[in-house]
């Protein structure tokens, strides 16, 4: 009974790793860096697994904690993948004593080619003292991404 049922399990797992792809952004222009990576499940919706992001912004002073972002699952608060479009926001809010300090990445593309994604990033930075409302600096360019 164990290896029916070990078997049957390997062979679920075996057709899920089947029905997933990936998607993927870069930039590395004079105002900042990043790379965002996900997996995306071909049903139930395409929902996303294992995304990770790194974004550096190049004007930050090197000891400034917003210079630097590290992105998870958690801050990817929208995706969509759909037809000739993907579009992602990423937010990640940064941890100071009396400051509210965050970083928002916006992406909208348009299929190039099959699997391939060229349009704009907007990286809205809001480094604002708790009470004081303060426009943030925003950021734009050029991204590239693909899917699969």
């Amino acid at each position: 009974m164990r290896t029916v049922l070990c078997a049957a399990v390997l062979l679920a797992s075996a057709s899920g790793a089947l029905a997933s792809g990936a998607l993927w952004c870069s930039v590395d222009d004079a105002k900042v860096t990043f790379q965002l990576d996900a997996g995306v499940t071909r049903g139930l919706g395409g929902p996303t697994f294992n995304f990770r992001g790194d974004l550096e912004i190049k004007a930050r002073p090197a000891a400034d904690s917003l210079r630097k972002t590290v992105f998870e699952d958690q801050n990817l608060a929208q995706y969509w993948l759909d037809g000739d479009e993907l579009r992602l926001l990423v937010y990640r809010e940064h941890e100071a004593k009396d400051n509210y300090r965050s970083v928002e990445l916006t992406i909208l593309t348009k299929a190039k080619d099959e699997g391939t994604y060229d349009g704009r990033y907007m990286l809205a930075v809001y480094d604002g003292t708790a009470g004081v409302d303060s426009d943030p600096v925003e950021l734009k360019g050029d991204v590239s991404c693909g899917a699969e």
